[in-house]
């Protein structure tokens, strides 16, 4: 891919080149990822500048209430932590910018991305830190109750419903682990399966079948959700085609586990990545296949999805940056 040259072409048809910025090291993507990358890599004198993407400060600003993040003992909300993250970024002189990278072409040093059609930046490293998306149902419902009852998140937000009745989307692995973790906190748990089998491995079926508070919903689907402000029961269908009936189930949250989706579409072509699209990384380290480009956060982190762990790798890509920069002059 070769963006040589660039134009831009306005309303009335005039053409102009594209502007060009250069940069040591370029953070594509905020969250705990994005922003600790781009703390530590001003603390190094980088200057780096952060493009935030489509939805700044990521996931965690969907999540009411978060009360494991290290710092703040009384918890707080995704909103505020990555306002203070992001302002300590801007502290340590990290350049944070609203964008959205739109091409890229990792072929060679320095790497280009191309923010909303229109700049290209010359990056000597990369850190992206892009994350994954949820996958979701695409029920109206499930909009109308973020934050008070849907969530994609059982480690995240299974603690506000403890000794509560909740239900579970899924039928794989993610399901299977999602629910065994809410039988420890909740009174009850519903997972419902759309299949009339599992997917998961033969363990973790065991294990959701010895779980006395875990009732499997074989053949449910789900239609819709119901409650006052807050979910308070939904509605499923049971045997699709085949003796159709409509039921309901009284529930206090309601879990999406069906995947989610890293966003790396931008890097494919250039970026090793796995069977699901996650962005492969040497074990331990945020270094990706290309020299000087560094992957951060749930982009390349299928297992855990935590902000701390995002965080924490955000804090080894931009270390790993600034070596590499050291090493190269």
């Amino acid at each position: 891919m070769n963006f040589e040259p660039l134009n831009i072409t306005n309303k009335a048809g005039n053409t102009t080149p594209a502007k060009t910025e250069k940069t040591r090291c370029l953070i594509i993507g905020s969250g705990p990822a994005g922003y600790t990358a781009a703390i530590y890599a001003g603390r190094a004198n980088l200057f780096p500048i952060l493009y935030e993407g489509m939805e700044p400060g990521g996931q965690l600003t969907t999540t009411t209430g978060i009360e494991n993040f290290p710092g703040y003992p009384e918890g707080t909300t995704g909103t505020q932590m990555m306002e203070d993250l992001k302002n300590q970024a801007t502290r340590f002189g990290a350049d944070i910018r609203f964008g959205i990278a739109t091409a890229a072409d990792l072929s060679s040093s320095p790497y280009k991305i191309i923010i909303d059609d229109k700049v290209i930046i010359e990056a000597e490293t990369l850190i992206i830190a892009t994350g994954a998306k949820a996958k979701y149902l695409g029920l109206p419902d499930e909009q109308k109750y973020a934050g008070s009852g849907v969530s994609a998140c059982a480690t995240c937000d299974g603690f506000f419903y403890r000794k509560k009745v909740v239900a579970v989307v899924g039928g794989g692995d993610t399901a299977c682990e999602e629910a065994l973790y809410l039988a420890g906190l909740c009174k009850k748990v519903y997972l419902i399966v759309r299949k009339p089998f599992l997917r998961a491995s033969i363990i973790m079926q065991e294990r959701v079948k010895n779980a006395d508070n875990i009732e499997v919903l074989f053949e449910h689907e789900t239609l819709g959700l119901f409650g006052e402000g807050v979910v308070e029961g939904a509605t499923l269908l049971k045997n699709r085609g085949a003796n159709e009936e409509t039921v309901k189930i009284a529930i206090d949250g309601f879990f999406l586990a069906i995947g989610h989706q890293p966003n790396t579409e931008l890097f494919k072509g250039f970026i090793t990545l796995d069977e699901n699209g996650y962005i492969v990384t040497q074990p331990g380290i945020p270094l990706t296949n290309i020299p000087g480009v560094f992957a951060a956060g749930d982009v390349a982190d299928p297992h855990y999805r935590q902000a701390i762990t995002a965080a924490g790798s955000g804090c080894q890509a931009a270390i790993e940056a600034e070596r590499y920069l050291s090493h190269h002059g």
